[in-house]
């Protein structure tokens, strides 16, 4: 915009200010002429108006004036002298400075519309080399889009450009695993929680305009990066200065580059996780060789010599849970004695295979983490819909096994799961004895009759009612009732295999 300093220097002696030296450098939003007693009603705020000085009076009147100039938000007075008045009024002066608003002197026969062309004449520059170095700076940004670090180029462009700090952040926090959050400054990572507070906020609202809030008592603008009707992620600016027209410009250019940038990378990690889930699958089926071949072909991480299998039992089969909150929620479960953490980096693994209520993933020795301290605990699930899985979620873990091994490993690992507590991790060579200890625990807790001697000779006697009243002094309907409810606390059946093995050897 145009300040009235330019145009007073533009104009030198044809408008000055009435005590000499400069004026104020404000935004002129126009130049208006008015010899009205009150011009306000067609003023819009941030004018320089020009008079002859027809419609000041007394000096009551003359404050009265320039008080409904200052209410307008009229930024300065240009007084021409000659047709009406030969020298400025000293009441008009002193409201003038009362009020904050410059006044400037007009010679004589200095024409009006010479003013008013000064000021357009200065716009069309000051619009041209705007318009220049807007276009200047697209198409550096738009190279930048070319390069393989595009997003760290293009907020590093635009923050540059508007003096600050710019930051994209996904939409979606598990998309970070595979674009994570973009800044510049260094300095602006800081702020990265409060500005993913406000991000998910957005989000769950979908807000697809912009939105303004504070930061550290500063103004942040975030604008969505959207897809039609899906919202991608979001770009976070905090300028060192005021916005203009063209850098506005500037800002909807970058959310374009972002969000083709950002539907490319979605389109490559879709086409990477189907391609490594075809791997996973073919590893679990038994064709390790061809799964390598897939693996290679696809320009996926080579297949290690020995994995482990992580299998997770979804809380519920039909609940829409984003298997990034499962990952999470793994990871904070407690475990089994001697079950190695499973790490920070368990959402980065690709090779997962989906089943209706279980998900499988094939871990390298780097997606468990080395010990316990680098592994999150139960306390630090990180967000609301983790919480809520804690308490449903069940899993598995393998021993590490040849590839060649992962088929075979299924059924101990279906077999581990279907009996794993809820809200544990189990391991697959100990899996029936924990569940077995589990049992005798709950019957040992039971007040009422003796169950767990009850169990342990009903095993003993391999379920002959005769021989187990005998042992026990009871009658053969007592051992019936007690066996009733200690299968109806355990919820088995003691004549399973896979319940009495366990359990025998526990009670042993």
């Amino acid at each position: 915009m145009v300040t009235l300093l330019e145009l007073s220097t533009e104009l030198g002696s044809d408008l000055q200010p009435v005590h000499g030296g400069q004026p104020a450098s404000r935004d002129l939003s126009g130049v208006h002429v008015s010899e009205l007693e009150d011009p306000t009603p067609y003023l819009e705020g941030g004018e320089l108006l020009l008079t002859t000085g027809m419609p000041l009076g007394e000096a009551g009147s003359i404050r009265d004036y320039v008080l409904r100039l200052r209410a307008r938000g009229v930024h300065g007075l240009g007084l021409g002298l000659g047709p009406w008045l030969l020298h400025v009024p000293e009441h008009l002066s002193e409201a003038c400075i009362e009020a904050g608003i410059d006044l400037l002197i007009i010679p004589d026969r200095v024409p009006f519309q010479s003013i008013s062309r000064a000021f357009w004449g200065i716009s069309a520059r000051s619009g041209k080399a705007d318009l220049m170095g807007s276009l200047g700076t697209q198409t550096a940004l738009a190279r930048a889009a070319m390069r393989l670090d595009a997003a760290s180029a293009v907020i590093r462009g635009l923050a540059q450009e508007l003096d600050g700090w710019a930051a994209y952040l996904p939409a979606d926090s598990s998309a970070e695993t595979s674009w994570p959050a973009t800044f510049w400054p260094a300095s602006v990572q800081s702020l990265l929680p409060r500005l993913r507070a406000e991000t998910l906020r957005l989000n769950r609202t979908g807000v697809h305009s912009a939105a303004t809030f504070q930061l550290k008592g500063r103004p942040v603008v975030e604008y969505p990066i959207a897809d039609g009707e899906k919202i991608l992620g979001f770009l976070a600016v905090g300028p060192g200065r005021a916005i203009t027209a063209a850098n506005r410009q500037i800002i909807l250019t970058v959310c374009t580059l972002l969000a083709i940038k950002t539907r490319q990378r979605h389109a490559a990690v879709s086409t990477a996780a189907t391609f490594a889930a075809s791997v996973a699958k073919l590893l679990l089926q038994g064709h390790p060789e061809a799964a390598r071949t897939v693996a290679e072909d696809a320009g996926l991480p080579d297949l290690p010599p020995r994995v482990r299998i992580l299998a997770l039992q979804r809380p519920h089969a039909h609940t829409p849970y984003d298997d990034a909150a499962l990952l999470r929620t793994a990871a904070a479960l407690p475990r089994a004695d001697g079950l190695p953490p499973l790490g920070p980096r368990l959402e980065t693994c690709q090779l997962r295979h989906q089943e209706p209520d279980v998900v499988f993933l094939v871990l390298t020795d780097h997606q468990t983490a080395a010990s316990s301290e680098s592994a999150p605990g139960p306390d630090q699930v990180v967000d609301l819909e983790s919480a809520e899985l804690v308490g449903g979620l069940a899993a598995a873990l393998s021993e590490p096994i040849l590839l060649s091994e992962a088929a075979s490993e299924m059924a101990n690992l279906r077999r581990a799961l279907r009996h794993a507590p809820a809200g544990t991790v189990v391991g697959t060579a100990d899996a029936g004895q924990t569940r077995a200890q589990g049992w005798v625990r709950t019957l040992s807790q039971h007040r009422g009759p003796d169950l767990v001697s009850t169990v342990a000779a009903y095993l003993r006697h391999r379920g002959h009612w005769e021989n187990v009243a005998r042992e026990l002094s009871l009658h053969r309907n007592s051992v019936r009732h007690r066996i009733g409810i200690a299968q109806s606390l355990l919820g088995v059946d003691l004549n399973d295999p896979d319940v009495f093995a366990p359990l025998w050897l526990a009670l042993r």
